[in-house]
């Protein structure tokens, strides 16, 4: 697991997402004034399938966003989940299009926004700006690439565990993290029934406890030995392309 500290974190007149916080000076000027900041409930939609995309949404600390695929049979999947490290809509298409999957807020938190056009301006005027966005296109493919492979050769345990984990990374390193099992069930692609049952065995073993509407982590040490090894190769790629945006686990910093 990567431990350095978080250079983008150290940044602190932006808001909290690092990929803003990447930026340089001269970068982060062109989008600045055209960047608006606010409070994301959870739950929060913020694209349809069919929706345009017309404004680029970067999650700031413990807020994180999902990506949700509706299928045939009623039952809704999450790809991925972004937080603090990365952004949604219009990042691999450049905007102006019809959104494929429908665009959530997982966990409340601030969240900046820009419109695209704006942002496709000032990338026009930046090869470093429009550089950035493009090595954080390929982390997010890197994401879906790693997802579906994980779908289809990990246990249900070995993913639950992996999602958990995930949102703590991306929640300051917080011991509760705000999941119900509804909700850990459409991650992991599966009944809300098989959700339970790993839970149940989690609790038995003493790893978490559950409360209402949250998990609460006991033994991280035993949740991450649980867990499949596709969360480091995502940070991994992460630390080669964009080193110092993935979360860290460093608590406590202000939002």
């Amino acid at each position: 697991m990567l431990t350095r500290r978080d250079p983008a974190a150290e940044i602190t007149d932006r808001p909290y997402n690092n990929l803003l916080r990447r930026l340089d000076r001269a970068d982060f000027a062109l989008i600045e004034p055209y960047l608006a900041q606010g409070q994301a409930g959870a739950n929060d939609l913020l694209y349809n399938p069919g929706a345009n995309v017309e404004t680029v949404y970067f999650p700031c600390g413990p807020c994180l966003v999902s990506y949700i695929v509706p299928n045939e049979d009623g039952r809704d999947v999450e790809t991925i989940l972004v937080g603090r490290e990365g952004a949604v809509g219009g990042i691999v298409s450049q905007g102006f299009l019809p959104a494929y999957t429908r665009i959530c807020v997982k966990f409340a938190g601030p969240c900046a926004r820009v419109p695209i056009s704006r942002l496709e301006t000032a990338k026009g005027k930046s090869a470093s700006l429009r550089n950035i966005f493009a090595r954080y296109a390929d982390c997010m493919l890197a994401q879906i690439f790693q997802s579906t492979a994980c779908n289809a050769v990990h246990s249900i345990e070995q993913r639950t565990a992996k999602w958990i984990v995930s949102a703590m990374e991306r929640a300051d390193g917080s011991d509760i993290v705000p999941l119900t099992h509804e909700q850990l069930a459409t991650l992991l692609g599966v009944g809300r029934s098989y959700a339970s049952r790993v839970m149940q065995t989690f609790k038995a073993e003493g790893v978490v406890e559950t409360r209402r509407g949250a998990i609460l982590v006991r033994d991280r040490d035993a949740l991450q030995t649980r867990a499949c090894l596709c969360n480091e190769s995502v940070k991994n790629h992460f630390e080669e392309v964009l080193r110092g945006v993935y979360p860290t686990e460093e608590p406590g910093r202000a939002l």
